[in-house]
């Protein structure tokens, strides 16, 4: 389908739908902009003791909210029950009020201490199904504050407190442009969260509204044809996650680029982030496939963008982050044709070997990436000051005899050196097949973390820094994530978004994690983010002076995130923001135009 007459379609359907009047009574705090924004609406008969009106929030907002700061709870802007009630019959029942999820682990408002459902809820705790079907909670534990720990005694305290005090369960763009245009006129923080996995807390916030995306769940294939690109093409809902857009794409014979966690947005963050995938080596980023996107802008309104409509806003999505240009209701994505993918695993520990010869090996290890990614495999390995394990190497239509062939300058060091070592070597059918067979899964909710773009230029002119850099990290209690990949233009192609320019010369991508401890004072675990801010990133920048990182995988109290984050890109993508989100709306943390607000000790927004 050509993508013009496509956009067009979503707009009018939904425009219709969405300008249909919906009559309600409402009971206002007196004086509010609200109240003075109803009262200019046109009259209708009275009902009760209230007066009826279309709904206020039926057409974008003109003016920026008033007051220096987002209305909270507890004050009097704040909407009353009867408002809130009023609201959720216009979007059909979908409004959630926030029970932390940890509540029956404590005595508290909520209800009772439960010491069966809480047993239960510890025991999940670390897997991201418990935190992805829930409309509110997030696996970043710094930034839930403590609000409501399951780990802490009974008697700790459990409020909703840094948790959004609302969600909003969307199934429709509809639900998403009513839900920005009642924020706009109350001044309520906004929020988008999916599935909750980021480093950075942007899927939460105290005093906000959440538009929750997780459950659109929509997919489908068309044949694609554009200036820009002819073929196969999927298209996902922003519920989608990694893992459902695998198997439907399988199913057709197709492969998409996707993330390595089989539970992270598909459509969301991920993407709009840049997205490293097994198969970028070989096609790109996920940013570099996006076709076109639907979104929901920062005033309600419906929009397509893609290469040729609107397509400041296509560039920026694709790769200036999640969280703040707008909702993204969907995604339209290059597919590829299915191919056979050899994967390999390796592990090994110090056992019996020195120090300088355990990091002699990850040294020659480093040494070997350029020839992997050149060959369009990606490698993702994680480390220690004692262990070492690859898991996996993904090599979309390389043979088993290739793979090994990459991997020998590392398994004759390790046979030099006498360290045992495990290794697989084995290839599959598809990308599905070898993706569920080889793929770690990961607990989440355990760490806190800062990362690193590491150039090409870095492994070929100073290997011996980075690995005593590494090293450094590792002595002084940091574990050490690496992606390593090739996504520069003779990979991606001819490619027009807004990832960071520092990802075409990266041949590491670097993240440091420090371990979290639910049962510590949260000081504790602030000092340990500062000690990552200030200690073991520092290592790392040192090598890479005017450097960058994956946005989506970085310490959220990164210096300059503008310069770091975005590159040269931040200046026109904060133009863009304006553009699409003239209220600020949307914020998220370290997000495009993030520092025009500052959250208060209590969570609240207010601005700089």
């Amino acid at each position: 389908m050509p993508p013009l007459a496509h956009c067009l379609g979503f707009f009018l359907f939904l425009s219709i739908s969405l300008f249909s009047s919906v009559s309600f009574s409402l009971s206002l705090p007196h004086g509010s902009p609200a109240a003075h924004a109803l009262a200019a609406g046109p009259a209708l008969e009275a009902r009760d003791v209230n007066y009826q009106h279309t709904y206020p929030w039926s057409l974008p907002a003109q003016s920026q909210p008033a007051g220096r700061c987002r209305c909270f709870p507890g004050d009097a802007c704040w909407p009353t029950p009867e408002t809130w009630s009023a609201f959720n019959a216009t979007i059909n029942g979908k409004l959630i009020a926030t029970t932390p999820i940890a509540a029956p682990c404590h005595d508290t408002s909520f209800g009772p201490y439960d010491p069966t459902v809480c047993a239960s809820l510890q025991a999940a705790w670390f897997g991201p199904e418990l935190h992805y079907e829930s409309p509110s909670s997030i696996m970043a534990p710094y930034f839930t504050n403590n609000s409501c720990n399951p780990f802490l005694p009974k008697s700790a305290s459990c409020i909703v407190g840094s948790y959004v005090s609302y969600s909003v369960n969307v199934s429709e763009p509809m639900d998403i442009a009513r839900t920005i245009r009642f924020a706009t006129y109350f001044n309520i923080r906004i929020v988008i969260k999916n599935t909750g996995h980021d480093y950075s807390g942007k899927s939460s916030g105290a005093g906000a509204i959440a538009i929750w995306t997780h459950n659109m769940k929509d997919i489908s294939f068309v044949d694609y044809k554009s200036s820009n690109y002819t073929g196969k093409a999927i298209k996902a809902a922003a519920g989608v996650l990694v893992i459902d857009a695998f198997k439907a794409a399988s199913a057709k014979g197709l492969a998409v680029v996707g993330g390595e966690c089989p539970t992270v947005g598909y459509s969301g963050g991920y993407t709009q982030g840049g997205g490293h995938s097994a198969l970028a080596s070989k096609y790109g980023l996920a940013a570099d496939q996006v076709l076109e996107w639907e979104v929901v802008d920062g005033r309600g309104q419906l929009l397509c963008a893609s290469p040729t409509e609107n397509a400041d806003l296509y560039w920026a999505l694709a790769g200036g982050g999640g969280g703040t240009f707008g909702v993204v209701t969907s995604m339209t994505s290059k597919a590829h044709p299915d191919i056979p993918v050899t994967g390999a695993s390796l592990s090994f520990t110090n056992d019996g070997v020195t120090q300088d010869q355990y990091y002699d090996v990850l040294s020659t290890f480093q040494a070997s990436l350029p020839k992997i990614v050149d060959a369009g495999a990606m490698v993702v390995w994680f480390f220690t000051n004692t262990s070492f394990f690859i898991a996996p190497l993904t090599a979309p239509g390389l043979s088993t005899e290739q793979v090994a062939q990459l991997l020998l300058p590392i398994t004759n060091k390790l046979s030099e050196l006498g360290i045992n070592y495990l290794h697989n070597i084995q290839q599959f059918p598809g990308y599905l097949q070898q993706f569920n067979a080889m793929s770690q899964p990961s607990p989440v909710g355990v760490g806190q973390y800062g990362g690193r773009f590491i150039p090409r230029s870095v492994v070929e002119k100073n290997n011996a820094g980075l690995t005593a850099a590494y090293r450094y990290i590792n002595e002084h209690g940091g574990q050490i994530a690496g992606i390593g990949l090739s996504v520069s233009k003779a990979v991606a192609g001819n490619v027009w978004n807004s990832v960071h320019p520092g990802w075409r010369d990266a041949l590491i991508e670097t993240v440091i994690q420090t371990p979290y401890d639910y049962t510590v004072p949260l000081a504790d675990m602030v000092a340990s983010q500062s000690e990552m801010t200030n200690d073991l990133m520092p290592q790392l920048a040192r090598l890479t002076p005017n450097g960058g990182a994956y946005l989506s995988e970085s310490d959220f109290r990164q210096p300059d995130f503008q310069s770091v984050f975005y590159g040269t890109n931040y200046d026109r993508l904060n133009a863009i923001k304006n553009r699409y989100d003239p209220f600020h709306m949307f914020y998220a943390v370290t997000a495009v135009g993030s520092e025009y607000w500052v959250p208060q000790q209590d969570g609240r927004l207010c601005k700089a």
